[in-house]
């Protein structure tokens, strides 16, 4: 395995990972009434819960997609 194999495998979990964060933090910024309507049939939960516990989630998925994806796909890129 090469360097340059290991920075278009980071590169690719970078955009993908990437994407899935975009797209999961748009509905949460514009849509959370919408998502907590959905979601309390099958969640039962305060509104101020449910906020607090979408938020540590997304905010969890971002520190692992920065520590995961991001940063090897920096060090490689500086590396390569």
């Amino acid at each position: 395995m090469d360097i340059q194999l290991l920075t278009n495998f980071f590169m690719w979990c970078t955009i993908i990972n990437g994407t899935v964060l975009l797209l999961w933090s748009i509905p949460v910024l514009f849509l959370p009434d919408l998502i907590y309507r959905t979601q309390k049939r099958w969640f039962p939960g305060s509104r101020e819960t449910f906020g607090v516990v979408l938020y540590c989630f997304l905010g969890l998925f971002k520190v692992i997609f920065i520590f995961f994806s991001l940063t090897p796909f920096i060090a490689l890129l500086i590396i390569g």
